[in-house]
């Protein structure tokens, strides 16, 4: 009999169950983006909770032992305040709210006993432990044993001297551009190194050089970017807080700064693992599997 006329058929669904069809490979697709992947090993490490516990350590324990360690730098006499107003990139109007937040630093050498100071110094310590907990989340390794504790030490060491590091060479007022571009350039390049050796170290040479890389360098970036976003955002908004608020307005976005830089510090990691492994994959596609004998 000859074939029945009509459309041609295909293998392509339809009917009312096409679209649900689609619409679940669209669902696939995105769950299977990096994206998708990101934020669900951030839910997975609790990024967030991690960056708010990031700040209320440093808060507690790394502030107040940089506050005694920019009092005692006599060659700048600037004080705590200078550092953060710096690290900041603030107003003028918010430079002064801020700088009502912390005495003078002649005072806080005055007031601290030896004990005090062996006292931060070892709370200082803690702040290490946290930031190596974080790191190693992120890899998913397993926690370090208690003899590597030293490695905290040398670590907030290394830290207060690239902070130190970092202050000293501020870009002059009504600079060039070309002069804040290479002051700028030369931050990036320590906030970089620092951050990849500091991965390198924390995890006790678990993880390779090379890929922990991408993690510093976006760590790197996504802490200029965040010091560009606070002198729009921040900066504002303590002049307006204190007027609200008061001090208590100030350290509340001060607070909000310390968590975005925990959050930039953890989640630059994070994302430089994914990258990491994107580019494994990707040389593992491109050199197939080994030719059969």
């Amino acid at each position: 009999m000859p074939p029945t006329p009509g459309a041609p058929h295909d293998d392509t669904p339809t009917g009312p169950g096409h679209g649900s069809h689609r619409f679940r490979r669209l669902h696939e697709r995105v769950l299977d983006s990096p994206a998708a992947l990101a934020w669900n090993r951030g839910r997975a490490m609790e990024l967030l909770h991690r960056a708010m516990g990031f700040a209320a350590l440093c808060l507690l324990t790394l502030v107040p032992l940089l506050i005694v360690v920019a009092a005692a730098d006599l060659a700048s006499g600037q004080g705590f305040a200078r550092w953060l107003v710096q690290g900041l990139g603030v107003s003028q109007v918010s430079q002064e709210e801020v700088e009502g937040l912390f005495g003078r630093p002649g005072q806080a050498l005055q007031r601290t006993t030896a004990f005090g100071l062996a006292a931060l110094a070892a709370f200082g310590v803690t702040f290490g432990s946290a930031v190596q907990t974080g790191y190693e989340r992120v890899w998913g390794l397993p926690t370090a044993r208690w003899h590597t504790m030293w490695r905290h030490v040398v670590w907030l060491a290394v830290l207060i001297a690239a902070l130190l590091l970092f202050v000293a060479f501020p870009a002059p007022a009504n600079a060039p551009a070309a002069v804040t571009a290479l002051v700028a350039l030369g931050d990036l390049t320590g906030t970089f190194a620092f951050f990849w050796w500091s991965q390198r170290f924390l995890l006790c040479g678990r993880i390779r050089w090379r890929a922990l890389a991408p993690g510093a360098a976006l760590t790197a970036c996504g802490l200029l970017g965040l010091r560009v976003f606070s002198q729009l955002v921040f900066s504002p908004l303590i002049a307006s807080n204190a007027v609200t608020y008061g001090q208590f307005g100030t350290v509340l976005v001060l607070q909000s700064w310390l968590v975005g830089v925990g959050f930039v510090v953890y989640g630059g990691a994070l994302a430089g693992r994914l990258v990491h492994e994107h580019r494994v994959r990707r040389g593992l596609g491109r050199t197939g599997p080994p030719p059969e004998n």
